[in-house]
């Protein structure tokens, strides 16, 4: 009798563990089907970066077919069904005022490299046709977009010669100020408002990337200067990877009277999967970020949210997203919990594909307009490593250097007398 029992036991757990596995089959499978026919649009990889760090950009000596040091290689974009890449140009904050310009160029360079080193896996990308044709071929569109304000030197010039070489979103600013712009660490009270916001100049940046078409992405910056932006763009705006607020209050997410004004603006929000922004901690799971697209739905609606997983750009990811291959999992939970195969669809690609449309479209109206060529004041940009040329101003880098020798000079004489 007993025994009949346990065998009816083990047949109902035998039976339960069966129908749980091919539910989740099925919503994995209709997941990949999706993906089949929307491209997964990611707005932030940071691939380019550990390119630099781990081969001083030296593609050379690099496969990316068995590559397996990083959270993205070809394998494991193939099995993720990565439609299209938003691959980050980023340098640190500590090269601004020195070399941040040369070495944004060289992480463009870098990408436009891969596509030359791997045609058959990336196609470089100019516009929304261009990421629908990628797709078409199965192949992965590859984007720019430069991770931080700094990179342009406060250069509206800067600005539109990267737009050129493909650029199609500015972060406007990384973890620091530049001299038009706050940062999100204001937000956290660790250090003083520097221009309460935007000054005068980076609403010309703001002017400036409508009139070209370029992204405007308001991750990392103020809350001050996310309402001033959605304010005043002519276009949609993207947070390229953040979370929500509600969900977890890290500042570097973004809060629900902000994501009312972002699906008024008809911009788009991609969620981060760095576990410290899902859950404020060090762990973190697919159902966590899951609950990230969820609130963001309730607020602003399926038409306003994206994917900005962030991949090697962050230490800690949720358990089931450990890398680029893991994203039709997450997929398949939203499916689990009841999203719609076009609200789905929606998030993959369609609502990204919307926006940079009507970027598009902005700057075709604009075409008429002249480029700003009004330069930020040089008080505002003055330092050592800086020379005014053009400027109504002596030129103080050779006033700088006239000093150190003359110090100099005046050093050596009195060494000269004390010596005698």
């Amino acid at each position: 009798m007993m025994s009949m029992e346990l065998t009816k036991v083990f047949f109902m757990v035998f039976w339960v563990k069966c129908f749980v596995s091919c539910s989740e089959d099925a919503y994995l499978n209709t997941a990949l089907q999706l993906m089949s026919e929307t491209p997964l649009i990611d707005g932030h990889n940071d691939l380019p970066w550990q390119l630099r760090l781990r081969f001083n950009n030296q593609l050379s000596k690099v496969d990316l077919h068995t590559f397996n040091g990083t959270h993205t290689n070809i394998p494991k974009i193939k099995e993720g069904r990565l439609g299209a890449q938003f691959w980050s140009a980023f340098v640190r904050c500590d090269t601004q005022y020195k070399d941040a310009v040369r070495q944004t160029l060289e992480q463009i360079d870098i990408v436009h490299r891969m596509c030359q080193k791997y045609p058959d896996v990336f196609m470089f990308a100019y516009s929304s046709q261009d990421i629908l044709d990628a797709f078409r071929q199965n192949k992965t569109a590859s984007l720019i977009g430069v991770e931080g304000g700094h990179s342009i030197d406060s250069s509206l010039g800067t600005l539109r010669t990267m737009y050129q070489l493909g650029v199609r979103y500015l972060t406007l600013t990384h973890s620091c100020n530049t001299p038009w712009a706050d940062n999100w660490l204001e937000d956290t009270e660790s250090e003083p408002s520097q221009h309460n916001g935007l000054t005068p100049f980076g609403k010309q940046v703001i002017h400036e990337m409508n009139r070209l078409g370029m992204l405007i992405d308001l991750a990392h910056v103020t809350v001050k200067v996310m309402e001033q932006v959605l304010e005043m763009s002519q276009a949609p705006v993207i947070f390229s990877h953040s979370s929500a607020y509600s969900i977890c209050k890290h500042k570097r997410n973004v809060p629900d009277h902000i994501l009312t004004k972002v699906k008024e603006k008809k911009g788009i929000v991609m969620v981060n999967f760095y576990n410290d922004y899902v859950t404020c901690s060090h762990t973190a799971n697919i159902s966590n970020v899951a609950d990230h697209f969820d609130h963001i739905k309730k607020i602003g609606g399926a038409e306003i949210i994206g994917f900005g997983g962030d991949y090697d750009g962050v230490t800690r990811l949720p358990e089931g997203l450990e890398d680029v291959s893991k994203v039709p999992r997450l997929v398949a939970e939203l499916l689990r919990r009841g999203w719609k195969n076009e609200e789905v669809k929606a998030a993959l690609g369609e609502n990204l594909l919307r926006v940079l449309r009507e970027a598009e479209k902005v700057r075709d109206n604009l075409s008429s307009r002249v480029p700003d060529d009004l330069p930020i004041p040089y008080e505002q940009v003055e330092n050592p490593c800086r020379t005014s040329y053009g400027y109504d101003v002596p030129n103080q880098a050779a006033v700088h250097q006239l000093a150190t020798f003359s110090l100099l000079i005046t050093v050596l004489l009195l060494q000269a007398l004390i010596s005698h």
